[in-house]
């Protein structure tokens, strides 16, 4: 799956909790709230990766565990994209073509 259908899946099911936080009486999250909750899937993340690595108790579905937490991590990351007009698509290849040009420098100094 491409990097633009991944983000029109996640687009998709935003739509879909945006609504049901409005029928549940509020506003669909903004911005701020879906940062936060990335921040919490990171800190989920962080544990996990804690545990793979002997640092703390593992969960008997660890591996199961730590594929569900990237997956969360990746779709915030696409609908925090999209809530803030970012081609992630490009973004990311100027952030690596950025990466590369310091990596050279470094390996040619």
């Amino acid at each position: 799956m491409h990097l633009a259908e991944l983000s029109r899946r996640a687009r998709e099911i935003r739509a879909r909790y945006a609504a049901l936080e409005t029928a549940r009486g509020g506003a669909p999250w903004s911005r701020a709230e879906l940062a936060q909750g990335f921040v919490g899937d990171v800190g989920a993340l962080m544990k996990l990766v804690m545990a793979r690595e002997g640092r703390r108790e593992a969960p008997p579905d660890l591996d199961a565990r730590l594929a569900h937490e990237l997956a969360d991590c990746l779709w915030s990351v696409l609908v925090l994209a999209d809530a803030c007009g970012i081609d992630l698509e490009q973004a990311f290849l100027a952030t690596m073509d950025e990466l590369e040009r310091k990596l050279a420098a470094r390996e040619t100094a």
